[in-house]
């Protein structure tokens, strides 16, 4: 069960097409991805428990030092293109430029960072590209400037080619910025997933631990039922560990269009009874899930498993965001062209501030932090509603609850 868990991290870890270096706090490498070793040319077992500087030029040394315990004294992540421009060091002697992320945490009281590694040398072509088509253009400027002289005629016709050219320019000029907006933020969305997917990795495999070592304690017969509440626990760890990595895989299909439905005609309450029987277990104290009624006779054409993921997101959050002895109400209805579903809750409600983002990729309501999620599961029902021409939409006040629509076609739109 542990070489499971730490061959999901593993796939996390080298999913991520930019360099990942984990240091301890003595600036010795613990962990590296592939992409360190496709960036700077070392083998794994050449540069794990040897010291950073390995990677760094050698006339930044004197000064790393300080500055990465000044780092560690902060405690914060921080973002180091912004300090300056920074190189890494090739095993064969050469540098590039780079950008560099950083964010410390802990595990069992041990202070670690991870830093994420991006090559910028296309980028740094780039900009000087940029800037030598500037100084060319400013030259020919002056050079047409010149000659302003000889006509009125060419003075004119000169104006328009040179009102042309700035225009280019102008507009190349914001590519540029664009392209580089663009990276910017999706080198953050890059650093705030690994974060996310470090915290809510750690926490469950925390619990696992200390259940696996405390099962090994309980050995007398009369301790079977401390035993079996353990397995549980390591159960429903392993479980919730496994819906992240299905909800990571789903977002990457959904990205890239590799999605592929399997349609085939299905009696819904076969799906709503699977849902509400898996979820009853995971109803907190006096929760209770109303079943719809009358909905034997509700048919679909439609890809059975989306459709149960889709209800088994919102009846689970619905019970997640919900206090104890609550009801969740379950209604369904079905006319001409949709199935039309309804599941409202009486519980801590999406703060209007939020309403407009919860549909964001890793978004998390303010009053929603202290929960376990990734801030995944509604962008990838959404997505599904509307590949397969439904919709979804929600009515939410804070501490009052939450009711979400959803429209499922009856018969998927070949």
């Amino acid at each position: 069960m542990f070489q499971k868990d730490q061959d999901i991290f593993n796939i996390l870890f080298e999913a991520v097409s930019e360099g990942i270096i984990v240091t301890n706090d003595d600036q010795k490498i613990v962990a590296a991805n592939t992409s360190v070793e496709d960036m700077f040319g070392y083998n794994k077992k050449e540069i794990i428990n040897k010291q950073l500087n390995i990677l760094i030029p050698q006339e930044y040394h004197s000064d790393h030092g300080a500055h990465f315990k000044g780092f560690l004294k902060q405690g914060k992540s921080r973002h180091l293109s912004k300090e300056g421009n920074l190189y890494g060091a090739h095993k064969d002697g050469s540098i590039f430029p780079v950008e560099i992320g950083l964010n410390p945490f802990e595990v069992y009281g041990k202070t670690y960072v991870l830093a994420l590694i991006i090559d910028v040398t296309i980028r740094k072509q780039q900009e000087l590209k940029i800037n030598e088509l500037n100084e060319h253009l400013e030259e020919k400027v002056a050079e047409r400037t010149k000659e302003l002289g000889d006509t009125v005629n060419k003075l004119k016709a000169l104006n328009l080619k040179l009102d042309l050219e700035n225009k280019k320019r102008i507009e190349a000029e914001n590519v540029v910025k664009n392209a580089l907006k663009n990276e910017k933020e999706l080198n953050e969305l890059k650093t705030k997933f690994l974060s996310l997917v470090s915290h809510e990795l750690k926490t469950p495999l925390s619990g696992i631990l200390t259940s696996a070592i405390l099962l090994g304690k309980y050995e007398l017969s009369e301790q079977q039922e401390k035993r079996n509440r353990h397995i549980k626990i390591i159960i429903n760890k392993v479980q919730y560990l496994n819906n992240i990595l299905n909800d990571f895989l789903s977002v990457e299909k959904l990205e890239t269009g590799k999605v592929n439905y399997n349609f085939k005609a299905f009696k819904l309450s076969k799906v709503v009874n699977e849902v509400i029987y898996d979820l009853n277990m995971l109803l907190k104290e006096g929760q209770k899930i109303n079943y719809p009624e009358n909905i034997d006779e509700i048919s679909l054409f439609q890809d059975e498993k989306i459709v149960e993921l889709i209800l088994s997101n919102l009846i689970h959050n619905a019970i997640k965001y919900s206090p104890e002895n609550s009801m969740i109400d379950v209604v369904i209805n079905q006319n001409d062209e949709f199935v039309i579903c309804n599941i409202k809750d009486y519980g801590i409600g999406i703060p209007l501030n939020d309403q407009g983002k919860i549909f964001n990729r890793y978004f998390r309501a303010e009053n929603a932090l202290t929960n376990q999620g990734t801030g995944i599961g509604l962008n990838i029902v959404k997505g599904h509603l509307e590949n397969l021409g439904g919709s979804i939409h929600f009515e939410s006040k804070e501490h009052k609850g939450t009711t979400f629509t959803i429209k499922i076609p009856n018969k998927v739109r070949l």
